[in-house]
């Protein structure tokens, strides 16, 4: 089945079908419809698979997409036209431009966490800048892949749009074949695995992956509202997003008060019991309740622990390392805690405390690049900080809102991942920038011909 499809998609795309703005804008708009009229069967689904309210699924999954494409539509059209860029005196009587084409027939992964928005918004890209697409959902979320199937088989021609559920033995049959992009969301560990299927053929890739992303509160902080903040960051999706504050770096004058105010700001946002609010996630499967379940042990808990393996629940927790970043002997604790070295994805917060700003910038610059960075102090020493550091996005006084504006890219860097997406940054992955030079034929210097005739002057010249 794959093969054909593969090859479909192809010859559809060699066609020139997929090339009209007109069609672009049409398929965009029908992508539009179809999340109109599906959007309550996405939603039921993210609730039987993760216990994910329809307030939550909107914001985060829903509205995303939606807004995604609304953009596009408003856009494609700028965003298509072929731009005229300057050209020097020697290139005379030349005129260069650059046109903006689409690199064909593409793959694009997606992970389980946020299954709706993290398979679709690509898509978005991929229609806007004429690309085919082949999609494959996450096993992991089984109901969502089915009515994500069930929408774009009933939306899209699979020669145009194509979605092929299945699990990691898909993946390989997928990616044993040759594309012109590859788009992977997950691990670094499979964007590794994505990364060297993908050089067998040269193929571009663009690599959404994660990281232990750090989390800094200052002395100048506003504790009430940075924990706040953070507690709305860490518990959205109850953890488990790419870009949710990892761990906590707390200057230490600062630790008690925070971890008081961190508390309140849970109750206030779930209720006094978490675990009956709808709005609280669960962990995906028993393999994850049962990883983020064994970080709690690594540490002492200053605040929540409770775990419930057949709700697959667990408890928004803080986590005292006894570790300060001042001591002699911190990388070798640090290494020592899974808890600090791997990405939790969950609701797990290890503290550590620090004297002295410049102790923050050594102990993130030794670790690899992360998807995000946070920091909540004053501005200045914030910029000052970010200057010294590297991460796909950064947010100063505030979590995750970065990934919501459409007008930016996001995206990873080293470790974290390449390439980006959202808005133009979308329709730019998708496409092949390519350079044209037209030369008016009215007149034909003589000074690039050989035998190079008044050298002396073109010299001058170039």
């Amino acid at each position: 089945m794959i093969p054909s499809i593969i090859e479909s998609q192809r010859a559809y795309f060699h066609s020139g079908a997929t090339l009209d703005l007109s069609f672009r804008l049409g398929m965009l708009k029908k992508l539009q419809a179809a999340l109109e009229k599906w959007e309550k069967p996405l939603a039921d689904a993210l609730w039987t698979d993760l216990h994910k309210s329809y307030e939550e699924a909107y914001l985060t999954e829903l509205s995303i997409v939606k807004g995604e494409i609304a953009n596009h539509i408003r856009n494609i059209v700028k965003w298509s036209r072929r731009k005229r860029k300057p050209t020097p005196i020697k290139m005379f009587p030349s005129r260069s431009y650059i046109v903006s084409e689409p690199l064909g027939n593409t793959l694009i992964m997606a992970p389980w966490n946020y299954p709706v928005q993290l398979l679709l918004n690509p898509l978005v890209g991929a229609i806007s800048t004429g690309c085919t697409a082949v999609l494959k959902p996450s096993p992991y979320v089984p109901t969502v892949s089915k009515v994500l199937q069930e929408m774009i088989e009933e939306t899209f021609d699979p020669q145009y749009i194509a979605i092929v559920p299945g699990n990691r033995e898909v993946n390989q049959a997928l990616l044993a074949h040759r594309f012109d992009l590859i788009f992977f969301t997950g691990s670094p560990s499979l964007g590794k695995i994505v990364m060297e299927a993908a050089s067998k053929y040269l193929t571009p890739v663009v690599l959404e992956l994660g990281g232990k992303s750090p989390c800094i509160v200052d002395r100048t902080a506003d504790i009430k509202l940075a924990a706040k903040r953070i507690a709305w960051g860490k518990t959205l999706n109850s953890g488990q997003t790419c870009i949710a504050p990892d761990y906590l770096l707390i200057h230490e004058s600062v630790k008690d008060e925070f971890v008081r105010a961190f508390a309140k700001a849970v109750k206030a946002l779930h209720g006094t019991d978490i675990k009956e609010h709808k709005h609280y996630v669960r962990m995906v499967n028993d393999r994850a309740f049962e990883r983020v379940k064994s970080y709690i042990a690594q540490g002492d808990i200053l605040y929540g622990g409770r775990t419930d393996e057949k709700e697959h629940f667990i408890e928004p927790t803080l986590l005292d390392m006894h570790i300060s970043l001042s001591e002699a002997d911190a990388d070798a604790k640090a290494n020592s805690h899974e808890v600090l070295t791997e990405e939790i994805f969950g609701p797990v917060f290890p503290i550590l405390t620090f004297k002295h700003i410049d102790e923050v910038t050594g102990y993130i610059t030794r670790r690899e690049k992360p998807l995000a960075f946070y920091y909540f102090g004053r501005e200045t020493e914030g910029w000052d900080i970010i200057h010294h550091t590297s991460s796909g996005g950064a947010c100063i006084n505030d979590t995750i809102m970065h990934i919501a504006n459409e007008h930016v890219p996001f995206g990873g860097v080293g470790n974290s991942g390449m390439g980006g997406y959202h808005g133009e940054e979308s329709f730019r992955a998708f496409s092949h920038r390519r350079t044209v030079v037209t030369t008016g034929t009215w007149i034909d210097l003589p000074f690039r011909y050989m035998p190079y005739k008044m050298f002396g002057l073109v010299k001058k010249i170039v």
